[in-house]
């Protein structure tokens, strides 16, 4: 079954991506829920003419994320953090302060698309490196490093 997706969905496709699925999935899940409709001749018509007109657009984001790419991985970020003497953090380090600590810095990204590597939560001090997908296909590697809060 051939759809056409309304908005990104994770492991699929992006939006306006022309997908083929298994027929149950398109019918039950994808098409209930407005992510997708069926690809016939005039929605793909419809799809196409959409595409065009947002081809500029779409070079435009392209170019500010590989430059936000290049100053990501160009910049590194400290996280500071309560320790205690075993040299474990209270609590741990996510993406959501990662996030936070690249705000503080001007850069401005949503936590959900900063994933860490190797592991979820970080409970050491150290330096760590996060993956950040800003657009499509392009992704930047983030070098953070958690230290020490003082007192």
């Amino acid at each position: 079954m051939e759809i056409i997706l309304l908005q990104d969905v994770k492991n699929l496709g992006y939006k306006d991506d022309i997908v083929s699925v298994k027929p149950g999935f398109g019918r039950n899940f994808l098409l209930p829920k407005g992510q997708a409709i069926i690809a016939n001749e005039t929605n793909k018509k419809i799809n196409a003419e959409t595409k065009r007109q947002r081809s500029f657009k779409e070079d435009k984001l392209r170019s500010v994320a590989t430059s936000l790419a290049e100053s990501l991985t160009a910049s590194s970020v400290v996280i500071a953090a309560k320790v205690g003497e075993s040299g474990k953090i209270f609590g741990s380090i996510n993406n959501i302060q990662l996030a936070e600590a690249l705000k503080k810095q001007g850069i401005d990204i949503d936590r959900k698309s900063i994933e860490l590597i190797d592991a979820e939560s970080i409970k050491t001090v150290g330096s760590y490196k996060a993956i950040a997908k800003l657009y499509k296909d392009i992704k930047a590697e983030i070098n953070f490093e958690v230290v020490k809060e003082e007192a």
